[in-house]
Formats: structure tokens, sequence, C-alpha cells
């Protein structure tokens, strides 16, 4: 049997481990630091998914969704495959004891967000990834064929042949921060599951875990890394300047929350107060929201568009937030939303009462390592896949998203291709590799005496890509920005061939690569497109209407 190692603890990693697990194989896991860490355990929303593949309407609107959410970049088969396949990946993880919200009568209770035409994504309350994360855990910890190294940070794909990238991985090093040891893990095939890169930007909902590490390890390698330029943000984050970004849920504006600026809600106040005055009902505050005059969907538009209507009548106001409506709603708030109200009520707020402030946050990498629908990594500049390597999850583009993706479909796609990695590696075992794997570069390097340099390096770096690359770009600033990047990269990569490796030193490597690659991708786009904004690239035509004075 084959010995396997999976980078990444979140559903897509752990759902792979257990498959190939129960299939005989011998697999490793390896997280930076605990499993419940990864950017699957922060997931609130839920999984989109229609369990019946004879309710055909369902899977259409769900397929129609999908492409319009993605802007005409989707690639339409891998959408129609994983969405087809979607009912037997839910039973395989309520087989492994995943538990979602159900009604009195037995029946899933579905809820919709924004994007999605009707409800169909399935929910553990607003903790979904958290209760799938307890569940896979759990599983691959009683597994005996399942060996967990927390707390231990992936490094470099070792290649077959050094230097050869056709040659495929033969396994990875990796940094023991238990012993500051480098190890070499070897192994007939690496799969890369590890999420994002949300900490590239200061206002970021992801956990600080999400570094790049593994799209950077691929890229290295010679992977092809594509789509980079298309960094969603998610619309509403909890805006509270003591604290970083907390996620409200998009299914809370899937029940009819409603976002108001602060025009916005002066003008709904003294609307309900006029009501209130004439002995009437009060006014829906939706015809009050700005998100109106950018779209006619309003607060349930996709992420890309309410983002960045947001973002906008932010600066056109001089603001720092604008506010979720929650008060018009008749709803059992802490019992639905239960993990969202107590985080509220740290900040003194009652959801279903307060206006809750709220800002975009980077949220989602659409882009990363290009795979084939199996989930093999492909070779830069080729057709062919890196042996032995595969890239599932965020890590993962596999055309599902296109230009933008639409809520609750990316645990969708993490277990679908989970699935699919497992199944291809089952049927056809690897072959083991007989060769020698080169030893870490150890000779001749210092350990990092002082390390105000990469915290600075890294503070530059953050503050370079949420001032310059952010929701809305333009070609000076994503010039600046490359100018900036570029001379880190350097710097760090000069830093790097020199110092023992760290965490630090790591991480602010990856980044910085990473950085680059958004960059350049972005100044590549020749339209706007999905989540991709750049002001210089607007005709007369396309330009989204301006918010008036009220708006």
């Amino acid at each position: 049997m084959a010995h396997v190692v999976i980078i990444g603890s979140g559903i897509a990693g752990l759902f792979t481990a257990c498959k190939l697990a129960d299939a005989g194989h011998e697999v490793t896991v390896v997280t930076k630091q605990r499993p419940k860490d990864s950017s699957t355990n922060w997931a609130q929303g839920g999984i989109a998914a229609i369990l019946d593949k004879t309710n055909e309407d369902g899977m259409e609107s769900h397929v129609q969704d999908t492409l319009k959410s993605g802007d005409g970049a989707c690639d339409e088969d891998v959408v129609r495959s994983i969405i087809s396949e979607a009912g037997e990946r839910i039973v395989d993880l309520i087989n492994i004891g995943v538990e979602f919200e159900k009604h009195k009568d037995g029946t899933y209770a579905l809820i919709r967000e924004g994007g999605h035409s009707t409800e169909r994504i399935l929910h553990a309350k607003d903790a979904t990834g958290r209760e799938i994360e307890r569940a896979l855990t759990s599983y691959a910890d009683s597994h005996a064929n399942i060996a967990m190294k927390p707390n231990t940070l992936a490094i470099d794909l070792i290649q077959r042949r050094h230097g050869q990238p056709s040659q495929g991985v033969a396994g990875v090093w990796c940094l023991d921060q238990d012993t500051q040891e480098v190890l070499t893990l070897e192994a007939d095939a690496v799969i890369l599951a590890t999420g994002g890169v949300g900490q590239l930007w200061k206002e970021t909902t992801n956990p600080s875990v999400a570094t790049g590490d593994g799209l950077a390890m691929a890229y290295r390698t010679g992977a092809c890394i594509k789509n980079m330029a298309f960094i969603q943000f998610h619309p509403t984050a909890l805006f509270s300047p003591a604290e970083r970004p907390f996620l409200i849920s998009e299914a809370v504006r899937g029940v009819g929350a409603v976002l108001l600026d602060d025009l916005g809600l002066e003008a709904w106040k003294a609307a309900c107060e006029d009501a209130k005055s004439a002995d009437e009902e009060p006014p829906s505050p939706n015809p009050y929201s700005f998100t109106l005059r950018y779209t006619p969907d309003g607060s349930l538009a996709t992420r890309d568009i309410v983002a960045r209507a947001i973002d906008q009548q932010m600066k056109k106001h001089g603001t720092s937030c604008v506010y979720l409506i929650t008060s018009h709603l008749d709803l059992p708030f802490s019992k639905k939303f239960p993990n969202i109200s107590r985080r509220l009520e740290q900040e003194g707020l009652v959801l279903g009462k307060d206006p809750i402030p709220v800002v975009p946050a980077a949220h989602y990498m659409v882009g990363g390592v290009r795979v084939d629908n199996i989930g093999r990594a492909f070779l830069r500049d080729t057709e062919s896949p890196v042996p032995h390597l595969y890239a599932i999850g965020e890590v993962a583009c596999t055309g599902m998203h296109g230009a933008n993706r639409l809520a609750s479909n990316s645990l969708l796609e993490a277990v679908v291709f989970a699935e699919r990695v497992a199944q291809h590696l089952i049927l056809n075992p690897p072959n083991t590799y007989e060769g020698n794997h080169p030893a870490w570069r150890s000779e001749g390097l210092d350990a990092l005496r002082e390390h105000g340099p990469i915290i600075n390096d890294r503070t530059s770096l953050v503050r370079t890509m949420s001032e310059e690359v952010g929701i809305v770009r333009s070609n000076q600033r994503l010039k600046r920005a490359k100018r900036r990047v570029d001379l880190l990269q350097s710097d760090v990569e000069m830093m790097w061939k020199t110092s023992v490796p760290t965490r630090e030193i790591v991480e602010l490597r990856n980044l910085c690569l990473i950085g680059q690659l958004v960059v350049e991708n972005a100044l590549s786009q020749s339209e706007n497109r999905g989540l991709h904004y750049n002001v210089d690239l607007i005709t007369d035509d396309k330009r989204e209407p301006e918010p008036s004075a009220s708006g």
C-alpha cells in the first residue's frame, strides 16, 4: 500500500485521509497548528447541495446560479459534474458523523445565501465548518492508518530528481515547531490541502495559518498557478477596531437582513418614527439600502457586487463601516445563529435588535494550483501533470468558481475533489520512489538573530496589499504594489538563503511570493470580471451607477 502525505487538516485534507485510510493506505496529515485551526473550522454558512439527483430543476438552478456568480469564467463541465455528485458526498459526510440541522419532521433545514435563487444550503446553525471538522477529526484520530502531525510546518516539496519538476515529488520537508528540527517526510504521493492566503490583507476572516504555504511550495516546484487576481472579500465582517474581523454569515442576509449606510439608516429610522406616529406598520429597510443603486438584487447579490458596493460607499462618504439591519425580522436569532449572537454580545450588540457594523474582509482565494478533474496539479506552461502531486480545496483552481465563488460552494468543491483524488490513488497506487532524497540544506546557515526585519517586512507587505490590491484597483496602484512587493521578495529571499528556517521567515517568504503572483495576474487582466475590478478598465457603457448623495 502507498504512503500518502496530506498537508492541511481542513475538510479537503481530512476527508481524503479518511477515504485513503479506509482503503488500507498509510496517511500522514501535516498541519501547521491544530486541526481545528483550519479555515474549514471557521466556515459558518454551510454546504450547497441538491441531495436528490432526480431533482433536475433544482440541480440546473444550482448550476445556473454558480455560472452567474462566476461571471462567465467557470468551466461549465466541472460545475455540472461537482453539483451532480453533491448528494453522494453529503451522504459520506453524514456517515462519517456530520450532523446537519433538521426540521422536526426529519427533513433538512435548508437555508439561502447571497447569489442563490432558492434555499439549498445544508448547515449546522452558524458553525457548519466546526461540525464538519469535529466529525472528520474524530474519525481520523481513531483510525490506525492515519498519523496526525500537528504543529508541523511544511517548508518545501521534495522533487524526485532535484530540479526536474517533470519527475514529480517524493515528499516534503517540514519544520517540527516543538523541536525546531527539519524533518524529511517521504511519500509516494503528496496532496496539498493548505487553504488560502487571507493573511496577505489586514482585514481578513481567515485564521492565522492562511499564509499560502501550499500554493508557494507548488509554484517553486514548477506547478501552474492560475487566476490569482480573483480574491474574494466577504462583504460582512464585524467591524471591531479592537479585534480581528469576525464573519457575519451570508445566511443572515439570506433570511432578510439588509445593508444600510449612515444616511440610509437615518432615513429608515425617521420613516419608522413617522409610521409609528401614524399608527402604521414600520417600513422595510430594503428600499433604503444603498446596494439597490448598484444591483437590483440589493443585499442578496453575489459577494463581489456587494463587497464592491460597500467599499465604494465607504470611500465616497468617508465612513469606516456600513450596517447590517435585522430588527425588522421576527426570528429566534440566538437559536438560529448562536455563534454570531454570542460574539456580538461581547461587543454589546444584540442580533435582531441593533444595527451591526460591518466591513468587507479578505475571505477566499478563488485562484490557485491548476488541477485536472481528478485533482492532479499541472506543470507550468504544459498540459502535463506534476507526477505524484495533487491539490484540493481552496489551494486548488478547478474551474468551479470562475471569477467569483458562489457562497457555500467551497466546501462542496472540496469534498467532491477529495473523493476524486482518493479514488484515483486507490485505483492507481503510485509507485514508490527508489532514489535518494536530497538532504535538507543546513550547512552554513545561521539562526536569525534579529526578528525585527521580518516583522517590519510582513507589516509592509500587508499594508501594500491592503492599500493597493484591494477590492477596487487601478493600474497605478498595482504597478506601485509590484515595485514594493518585488523589492520585499528579493530582500526576504536573501535572508532565507542564509538563515535557519523558522515559522516567521517561512511564512513571510511564501506571502511575498503569493503577493507577487496576485499583483502580476491582476496587471495582466484586460477586463473587469467577477472579483477583479480595475477602474482603468471601466468603459462608459460598463460603468456602474454611482450612488446618489442619499444612497
